[in-house]
């Protein structure tokens, strides 16, 4: 089982848009998926049309009173499953500092699925915390959606710098342009240089689309309701891409 993670220090930038589509198409490409909103808003869940509530919140399922099978739901997507956003999970930096093997609290919980699903996609909340100390550590590709900023390139740096820190297995860090506006200079300037100068950056790249933005009222990933657009092209060219570093 494949673990991946959409990851920003930053909120607004995609993590949730590239789950839900990356999830979607792995699911497609005949991978048991499975998509764990970490996120107390639980945006991917409402946009599966999945009730927001874990029963026993997140406690149970940290504290391991509720298996992570018990309250996984299916979607309207074979293949593709998904264990909701709560919104007790605000407090769930909380509850990992109370557990034992804290850093590696939701690396354990996943363990006994492995025999259930090829491909993990977790979406996580923004900011540096426990639970995203987890999330690091958990997954072997994070994989981490930037505007074409400069501020956005530095946050990706100290990204880079934390999981170089780590003692043990290291995940893969993959970055890719999102919410790109080619109208833009500086979009366009660091979106079609930065992925010739680094290997930790994807050539694949999501515009700044109205079609992405309908997501939440389709309630529904951007292949399923808009095939032939761009956006869908986009992610399809970022889902190769990860793919073939996840899968080989």
């Amino acid at each position: 089982m494949k673990v991946i993670a959409t990851y920003n220090i930053k909120g607004g930038v995609g993590k949730t848009t590239a789950a839900v589509n990356l999830s979607y198409l792995a699911a497609q490409d005949g991978l048991r998926t499975l998509l764990w909103d970490l996120d107390p808003q639980a945006a991917a869940t409402y946009m599966f049309r999945v009730r927001a509530r874990v029963k026993g919140g997140g406690q149970a399922l940290i504290r391991g009173t509720r298996g992570l099978d018990e309250a996984i739901k299916g979607t309207d997507f074979d293949r593709l499953d998904l264990l909701p956003g709560d919104f007790t999970y605000r407090n769930m930096d909380l509850l990992l500092d109370g557990a034992k093997h804290r850093v590696r609290r939701l690396s354990r919980l996943l363990s006994p699925l492995a025999g259930d699903y090829d491909l993990v996609v977790l979406d996580c909340p923004p900011g540096i915390s426990l639970v995203s100390e987890n999330v690091l550590h958990a997954a072997g590709l994070i994989l981490v959606p930037l505007i074409p900023t400069t501020l956005s390139l530095r946050t990706l740096d100290q990204l880079t710098d934390f999981v170089a820190s780590f003692d043990g297995p290291r995940p893969e860090v993959l970055a890719f342009f999102s919410m790109v506006d080619r109208r833009k200079r500086l979009h366009r300037e660091i979106a079609e240089r930065l992925p010739t100068q680094r290997a930790d950056v994807a050539a694949a790249a999501v515009p700044a689309l109205a079609v992405i933005e309908r997501m939440a009222v389709e309630r529904a990933p951007v292949p399923a309701y808009a095939p032939r657009s761009q956006a869908a092209r986009s992610y399809e060219d970022l889902w190769a891409e990860v793919g073939k570093r996840v899968l080989g």
